[in-house]
């Protein structure tokens, strides 16, 4: 079953994204590169627990 992940920027903290992934194969945090609303630019985003 895929879980709900939210997604925050590294720079600024803002939660942007939300996603979802199957832990089962997943197991290690997601981090994507994204566009952040508040930063402006492309910065690295990470899952939060």
């Amino acid at each position: 079953m895929r879980t709900k992940v939210i997604l925050v920027c590294e720079e600024c903290l803002s939660r942007n994204y939300t996603t979802t992934k199957n832990p089962q194969k997943n197991t290690e945090r997601i981090e994507l590169k994204k566009y952040c609303k508040t930063c402006n630019k492309y910065t690295i985003h990470k899952e939060t627990r």
